[in-house]
Parts: C-alpha cells; sequence; structure tokens
C-alpha cells in the first residue's frame, strides 16, 4: 500500500513520463525525483542515464537485499520486484 501512495505522488509532481522520453516502466518516473535527468543540473547523486542496465540493475539488487548500504535507495529497491527492476535499468540505458 505505501508502495502506491509512493508512485501516485511521484506521479502527481512528476508527470508519468520525463520531458521527451519514450514511455517509461512502471517506477521509472519516480527516479528522477532524486537522479536528475538534466546533465547541465549539478547533483551530488549519480545519474542513471548512460548507465549500462548491467550496472544499474546490479545496483538496485544489492539495494533491495541490502549488500549495499544506503539511506534511501534500500527502501526504495524493497518496493520492486526483479522484473521491474530489470525494466528501470534497461529503460534508463537505452539511448534516449
Amino acid at each position: 500500500m505505501h508502495r502506491f501512495w509512493f508512485f501516485a505522488a511521484a506521479a502527481l509532481l512528476l508527470g508519468s513520463t520525463a520531458p521527451g522520453r519514450a514511455e517509461s516502466p512502471v517506477g521509472a518516473s519516480s527516479c528522477s525525483g532524486c537522479h536528475a535527468l538534466n546533465p547541465a543540473l549539478s547533483t551530488p547523486i549519480p545519474r542513471l542515464v548512460g548507465r549500462s542496465a548491467a550496472e544499474l540493475g546490479a545496483a538496485m539488487q544489492a539495494f533491495k537485499s541490502g549488500q549495499r548500504p544506503s539511506t534511501v535507495m534500500g527502501r526504495i529497491a524493497k518496493g520492486f520486484t526483479d522484473p521491474e527492476i530489470e525494466a528501470i535499468a534497461q529503460w534508463y540505458a537505452a539511448p534516449k
């Protein structure tokens, strides 16, 4: 139930997709709340665009399992199924 409200709020704040991008899989649009899509923005949080699907998927799985320490990402990653993680990783890794 918490996951529903998180995505509902993210959809209202961010829209269903990032501007100028193909339709994203469930959950992918919420990532841009912290991970900047615009390369001109300076942020301490790593960018997702341009990374390989394998790297992104492995990072999410490590957050999900607790192998990779985090403040927020572990809780977020636990809300995704393995197929959802793979879809999000593939979407961010795809050329835009």
